[in-house]
């Protein structure tokens, strides 16, 4: 089994690009995969159910005690990045729907697979991979507080509570509670454990899963909101060079290890867009432009993820020691 999850982390960029396209394909060829939007929610709550699987219970506090790591982590994403975003979204657009689609998930930093890019990048996956529940918890209680910040009035004409509060029970509660049972059992019973074994495979299968799935629900809605969407792309390029320096910035300003600031790096430029596009959805008159908006910053992240796994291990690596000729 980790032979094979090893495999599937290392070629992770191929499997994801390979359901992207498969579901373009589907959206272009079979009609009416728009209904696959009924499985988005269903395939993150297990996906995040196999995230959360990867955390052992006892390494949730090992996360808390890493104060330093912890503050930088809490202080970059929450503090720093929302002020990088308020600066880009100036420069699109004075279209609520159209900011309101690129706040939803910059603002928002990801909890799945940062973490097997982070290892890929030779950063602390572990403690990024400990601390994933604390950032899903925050990001869902500081979003609608920023985005009434951004948007003022606006918010609450397109912002709902109820779609913030499912998402919090189903894509939170519900995993991490069925991934601390599945956990408490292994400990207790050999076919716990080989359950425990077998579900630890899953990460990156349910991660193309449900990249397919959305590209398949989304792409025959997009009609009009293409080309508001391709506007976005400048706003996220910028966020894809910057925010990972501000990441690693911060790292060295708290004195973290190489490791630990990569893994910083990394959650700086890596955004929730699978986890929020439920709430892009459950917004009133937001389909297509919000998915649209939404889906294309996950293609240039993809894109970016590339360049990160072989950019940011350069960070902090030792230089070599020259040597003189006897």
């Amino acid at each position: 089994m980790s032979a094979l999850r090893q495999t599937l982390e290392h070629r992770q960029l191929t499997i994801y690009f390979a359901a992207i396209s498969a579901g373009a394909l589907a959206a272009l060829t079979v009609p009416g995969t728009q209904s696959l939007e009924t499985v988005i929610n269903p395939a993150l709550a297990l996906m995040l159910f196999v995230t959360f699987l990867q955390v052992p219970l006892s390494d949730l506090g090992r996360a808390f005690a890493r104060v330093r790591f912890f503050a930088a982590l809490l202080l970059t994403n929450f503090v720093v990045l929302p002020v990088l975003v308020g600066g880009l979204i100036y420069l699109l657009p004075a279209d609520p729907m159209l900011r309101l689609g690129v706040l939803l998930v910059l603002l928002t930093p990801c909890i799945d697979y940062v973490v097997t890019f982070s290892h890929l990048g030779q950063a602390d996956g572990k403690v990024l991979l400990a601390s994933t529940p604390a950032l899903l918890i925050a990001q869902m209680a500081l979003l609608p507080v920023y985005l009434k910040g951004f948007l003022g009035d606006d918010a609450a004409r397109y912002v709902q509570v109820g779609p913030f509060v499912h998402a919090f029970v189903w894509l939170i509660v519900i995993p991490l509670m069925l991934s601390a049972a599945v956990q408490v059992w292994s400990r207790r019973s050999q076919a716990g454990r080989r359950t425990a074994d077998g579900l630890g495979v899953l990460p990156v299968p349910m991660t193309a899963l449900v990249l397919f799935v959305v590209v398949a629900a989304v792409v025959p809605q997009l009609g009009p909101a293409l080309g508001d969407a391709l506007r976005v792309i400048p706003a996220y390029t910028a966020f894809a060079l910057i925010a990972p320096l501000l990441g690693w910035g911060f790292g060295r300003l708290f004195h973290l290890d190489a490791p630990a600031g990569r893994a910083l790096a990394f959650s700086a430029a890596t955004r929730n867009s699978l986890v929020v596009l439920p709430l892009a959805f459950a917004v009133p008159g937001g389909v297509p432009l919000l998915p649209a908006v939404v889906v294309t910053q996950t293609l240039v992240e993809l894109v970016s993820e590339m360049l990160y796994v072989r950019l940011l291990p350069k960070l902090g690596a030792p230089k070599p020691v020259p040597v003189r000729p006897a």
